[in-house]
């Protein structure tokens, strides 16, 4: 099965099984810097798992909107794009894929510094980094990588080195519920895939907003699953993108991607 008939399982599985594995991982004690289960500079990587990731990945910077940023991602000159999905070893590789959200994110960080300059940042579902990465060469002060997946934690260790930057902390817990965190800038991109995730990211994200004023950017394509949420009339429109053609056939004919400010009610719901 070639990787795009793989592809379109994780599309598909990303609702059923991913939004599972993040409501079920419940968030624990307050979140803080020093507090989470974190890789951060210094943290080595397992050998097997980082001489597996760099020779079934391609270090690559075409073909997304971020060419300033590069990644390790499944292409079609990997092995795995070839491979049935069952032979990864490591779980559905969704952090390797450069969703075309988390692109619109970054290339808003890198087109606009001062969104990120001096505050702390918390990217959330952060995925191959690519969005915590723009705010570090944006001169955020303090940036924090969320995902749930462990491997998602040592790709991004890869694609920090592959940047020329020292790895920020990365937290690999579902953080969603638990309690808000102080940041001054929450970013996330194609998370609203599941009607209950995006329900318990709606809540928290308006917990964030209401303890803390912390200003939030979504980055979406316009999937349907969002466009349908409740939390779609809480959003101002800030950039759309248009998406370069690689990015385009990678998701089935999405031809752009936007960001969104989510400015919610003060009243939660």
């Amino acid at each position: 099965m070639a990787f795009r008939g793989w592809k379109r399982l994780l599309l598909l599985g990303r609702q059923n099984s991913l939004g599972k594995v993040w409501r079920s991982r419940r968030g624990g004690p307050s979140l803080c810097w020093k507090r989470c289960c974190h890789w951060s500079a210094g943290k080595s990587l397992d050998p097997e798992v980082r001489a597996f990731l760099e020779e079934n990945t391609e270090v690559t910077n075409s073909g997304h909107l971020t060419p300033e940023i590069r990644l390790r991602l499944l292409t079609p000159r990997c092995r795995f794009w070839r491979e049935k999905p069952d032979l990864w070893p490591y779980g559905d590789p969704f952090w390797a894929i450069y969703w075309p959200g988390g692109q619109a994110l970054s290339r808003y960080i890198l087109d606009n510094p001062r969104v990120v300059k001096g505050r702390s940042v918390l990217d959330l579902g952060s995925g191959c980094g690519a969005t915590a990465i723009a705010a570090v060469m944006s001169g955020a002060s303090q940036v924090l990588a969320n995902d749930i997946d462990p491997i998602a934690g040592m790709a991004m260790i890869l694609n920090c080195e592959l940047n020329h930057l020292n790895p920020f902390p990365i937290t690999i817990k579902n953080i969603i519920n638990s309690e808000a965190g102080n940041w001054d800038l929450i970013v996330l991109g194609d998370m609203f895939y599941d009607e209950q995730l995006a329900d318990g990211l709606h809540h928290w994200l308006q917990k964030c907003i209401r303890i803390h004023q912390t200003e939030v950017l979504i980055g979406d394509p316009g999937r349907h699953q969002f466009l349908s949420h409740s939390i779609h009339s809480q959003l101002h429109k800030v950039v759309e993108y248009s998406l370069p053609e690689y990015t385009r056939q990678e998701n089935y004919g999405l031809t752009s991607s936007i960001v969104w400010s989510y400015q919610p009610s003060n009243s939660l719901e």
